[in-house]
């Protein structure tokens, strides 16, 4: 398992469509990815679970992998919610 903390750079933060994208990439992958947010934990493969979290640019989350792909997942995550 893999965990890493990364910090939410897209403008408007997770609002609907960044968060559909997510989904997108998180769904490529064979492993399982939970994102972090205060005290709540969701599969970051589930579009309503992502946006229940509410998470606006700026803020840090902790995102978790474990399985097969686990590496290659967290770093295309990482790329995708830290670019601009």
């Amino acid at each position: 398992m893999i965990t890493k903390e990364i910090v939410i750079n897209i403008p408007n933060g997770l609002e609907a469509r960044p968060v559909a994208l997510l989904v997108q990439v998180a769904s490529q992958y064979e492993c399982s990815i939970h994102v972090v947010s205060e005290e709540k934990r969701v599969n970051a493969k589930s579009i309503m679970g992502m946006m229940s979290l509410g998470i606006s640019a700026g803020e840090t989350v902790t995102v978790t992998a474990d399985g097969p792909d686990e590496q290659q997942a967290i770093e295309n995550i990482e790329k995708y919610l830290s670019s601009k």
